[in-house]
């Protein structure tokens, strides 16, 4: 006895799937995996309380940075650990560090937050319905 399985309806899969096309989606958006990677990334840095109270803290510190010493006691944990924090934060590209002697000062990247925003907004923006 043979079966025969009914070829898949590509209507459905065309109209329900993303479009790969050039690295952009059927929401017309060109996020491609390194974009995504580094919203994905970002948004890890972020989803830690201790790192957006330290995002807050150096954005609201005078001259809009602030040296890792200064930023123990508010978060309440020790200086490694702090350390550890900051370093994500740098390598997400929301703090910059620059050291001074034994301390490193840290001061939020000029627009990052901003850019965060746009890419996020860029992905979850609705269809242009006049486009198609």
């Amino acid at each position: 006895m043979t079966t025969s399985i009914a070829p898949a309806d590509t209507r459905a899969a065309a109209c329900c799937g993303p479009d790969e096309t050039e690295g952009t989606t059927t929401r017309g958006t060109s996020a491609g995996p390194t974009d995504v990677e580094h919203l994905a990334r970002t948004f890890k840095a972020l989803g830690d309380p201790t790192r957006v109270r330290l995002l807050a803290i150096v954005a609201a510190s005078a001259g809009g940075e602030a040296c890792v010493c200064d930023l123990v006691e508010p978060v309440g944990l020790s200086q490694p650990t702090v350390s550890h924090h900051l370093k994500i934060l740098v390598d997400a590209g929301l703090l910059r560090r620059e050291k001074r002697g034994v301390w490193a000062y840290y001061a939020l990247v000029p627009g990052a937050a901003e850019g965060v925003a746009r890419e996020l907004l860029g992905i979850a923006a609705p269809r242009d319905s006049s486009a198609t």
